[in-house]
């Protein structure tokens, strides 16, 4: 967007040079030039207002800057600090469950229930395959499923056995309320203990320290894991989801959505030492250098705990999060033997989110099968599937010819892509292959259909700070150009007026030099008559 409103700024810039070109080279030369002057006068005071106008509003808004902050995000706290806070809270809920899901529209798409959460969203964690969607792809603030992304991005870049030391930073934040495990400045854990104490007990101030610590395993800080956040989403889909922080405290800034949180949670599961912490009930961090006692605490997701009456014997895991302005978030994930499925539900209420996310995979596992890749006949362009167990998620009733397929040739010298199949536009599942040599050199020289990728990645968004000092400098360019405009403007209006005096005053010169001459001339022809008649 910046990009684009500094293009527009500098076309113009370079319209502006050349009507200054043309007024320079024509007006006040002639009677055209003062007609086309007068015109062009006109057109100024327009075009200026215009200019003045559009500077004011971009100034004002931030221009292009706040476009992804314009977008609305909802705020639970907007209905807690409403007149009657319980009946707006009960008519949120109900218009979210009003709204249907986006996968009941798909023709021949078993329809799924209802659900009171904004977002939600049911995937299969290994092939990619999306089984329900309800606005999967609108933005939410996570709070702690946050933490899901903190220990993706810490499993990847550290040991389990180094060393997380709480730095004053790491606990000066907290705010009364804050999920804590009353961590001090100076205390010492393993990576191991601290992932427990972030999965189980949410502790911000332990997300905080993770982040801090593997920030500098990476040779930077805590800004860089954050900023490595954002990288890693980027590169495993994410497509909505932007990190400001490691614990999901509230920032306008921080968002993410029920799609980007699936793509995480499915692949934050491919790690067995994560699998093992969230199915974990309780847990014990001893005595620490500074501390002399235990610190136990518990499982907060309530379908891991059989005598809960939300327990779901097929959950294997998962993350719960609350804040007044994102509600209700939950991440679980299941496995019934033969499928494994992440479910999302985004700005839920309460209690309701636990329901919805039963309801999904009751649903899942109901009206869905894998379906084999290697039972299947392999496309023409395919030559072999990478992993032999590849397979896709089709509705009980669909068949595998209903299937269409879009195929990215990933490296080129290998022939080797990913092959992704819809169902009625649906993802249904997605797998690594190596291509036939005649198909690749046929989508390299533009004869075939289908998109290639050289592995680029794809054009970061500028940070936040970048962005404003970008639009800022826009805007100055914009005022400088209507300034020098009105200036331009007014120079040549002195211009004219002087030239119409010097005009005027030549002009009376004339005529006083004829009327005198004139006057001479009658003078003389008076005096010769006067002569011939005394003659």
């Amino acid at each position: 967007m910046c990009k684009k409103s500094l293009r527009c700024a500098i076309i113009f810039s370079c319209h502006m040079r050349l009507f200054f070109a043309v007024w320079r080279g024509n007006a006040g030369k002639s009677v055209f030039g003062i007609e086309k002057y007068m015109i062009l006068e006109g057109e100024m005071r327009k075009i200026g207002k215009r200019l003045l106008a559009a500077a004011l509003v971009a100034a004002l808004t931030g221009m292009p800057v706040v476009t992804a902050m314009a977008e609305e995000i909802k705020d639970g706290t907007a209905a807690a600090t409403s007149d009657d806070p319980e009946a707006a809270r009960e008519a949120e809920r109900e218009a979210g469950y009003k709204i249907q899901p986006d996968t009941n529209g798909l023709e021949g798409w078993p329809e799924g229930p209802a659900v009171y959460a904004d977002s939600a969203i049911v995937m299969d964690m290994n092939s990619g395959a999306v089984l329900y969607g309800k606005q999967t792809d609108v933005k939410h603030y996570p709070a702690s499923i946050t933490k899901l992304m903190t220990e993706l991005v810490a499993l990847e870049n550290s040991e389990l056995t180094d060393e997380v030391l709480f730095s004053d930073e790491s606990i000066a934040f907290l705010e009364p309320g804050d999920a804590s495990i009353g961590m001090r400045s100076g205390e010492i854990l393993s990576m191991e203990d601290a992932m427990y104490g972030m999965l189980l007990a949410s502790a911000n101030e332990v997300s905080y320290a993770i982040a801090e610590n593997v920030g500098r395993i990476m040779g930077g800080d805590y800004d860089t894991f954050i900023q490595t956040m954002n990288d890693r989403a980027a590169e495993i889909g994410c497509t909505n989801s932007h990190w400001m922080n490691a614990n999901g405290l509230h920032d306008p800034q921080h968002y993410t959505t029920a799609h980007d949180m699936a793509v995480i949670a499915s692949e934050v599961y491919q790690f067995e030492e994560f699998r093992k912490i969230v199915q974990t009930l309780s847990y014990t961090i001893g005595p620490t250098n500074l501390v002399d006692e235990e610190r136990i605490f518990q499982q907060n997701h309530k379908m891991l705990w059989p005598e809960n009456e939300n327990y779901y014997e097929y959950c294997t895991g998962g993350k719960t999060g609350y804040t007044d302005q994102a509600r209700t978030t939950l991440v679980t994930m299941a496995d019934n033997g033969d499928m494994q499925l992440a479910a999302v539900v985004l700005y839920d209420f309460g209690n309701d989110a636990y329901v919805d996310t039963r309801a999904m995979f009751d649903y899942a596992f109901d009206n869905f099968e894998k379906v084999s890749l290697s039972d299947q006949e392999k496309p023409e362009e395919i030559e072999a599937y990478t992993d032999m167990d590849s397979y896709v998620v089709l509705p009980t009733d669909a068949d595998f010819a209903d299937l269409e397929r879009e195929i990215e040739i990933t490296d080129e010298q290998s022939h080797t892509g990913v092959v992704t199949y819809t169902y009625q536009g649906q993802n249904v599942g997605s797998a690594d292959v190596v291509l036939t040599r005649e198909y690749v050199a046929g989508a390299a020289s533009g004869e075939g259909t289908i998109q290639v990728s050289e592995n680029t990645a794809e054009e970061e968004p500028l940070p936040l700070i970048a962005e404003v000092i970008i639009n800022v400098a826009v805007v100055a360019v914009v005022l400088f150009i209507v300034l020098f405009s009105v200036l331009k403007y007014r120079k040549f209006q002195r211009r004219r007026r002087l030239r119409s005096r010097r005009r005027r005053k030549g002009a009376g010169r004339n005529m006083a030099q004829t009327s005198k001459k004139n006057t001479r001339q009658r003078s003389s022809t008076d005096r010769s008559s006067q002569r011939r008649k005394k003659k």
